[in-house]
């Protein structure tokens, strides 16, 4: 069977072949259109899977970043918090050992709770004036 066809022009007539060959040959076609249409579907799928998994993995590592610099800057912290007290340990290591001398003992008791020897005589000084004395010495 033939079927007639116009061309674009309208000034010839063709004819479709129809047997066997050609419907083999467009079933062919078809199957290659299909496999065609499921190969792009396939691979769009497997790019939006990649490309979310992709996303995923760049927001897990930023994340990462700011969890590392956050622990970073806590340790920084706690670094200096460290040496403060290491500081303050060896000031302290010094104290007792100047607590364990009997002249420094003597001079603090002498100076914090006015507590003298036999003969001395202990002046105090209000600290006002010893104020208004440093006053007038930083005005010079």
């Amino acid at each position: 069977m033939a079927k007639h066809y116009n061309n674009r022009h309208g000034n010839m007539n063709i004819r479709k072949i129809d047997n066997d060959y050609v419907r083999s040959a467009n079933r062919q076609m078809e199957k290659l259109t299909k496999q065609k249409i499921r190969l792009r579907r396939r691979l769009s799928l497997f790019f939006v899977i990649a490309s979310v998994v992709i996303i995923s993995l760049i927001s897990m590592i930023f994340n990462q970043n700011e969890r590392l610099a956050q622990k970073e800057a806590e340790k920084e912290k706690v670094l200096s918090e460290l040496q403060e007290i290491k500081k303050e340990q060896e000031l302290l290591q010094l104290q007792i050992k100047k607590l364990e001398d009997d002249e420094y003992i003597a001079k603090l008791a002498r100076k914090e709770y006015f507590l003298s020897e036999e003969g001395e005589i202990i002046f105090t000084i209000p600290k006002e004036e010893k104020e208004n004395e440093e006053d007038k010495k930083n005005k010079k």
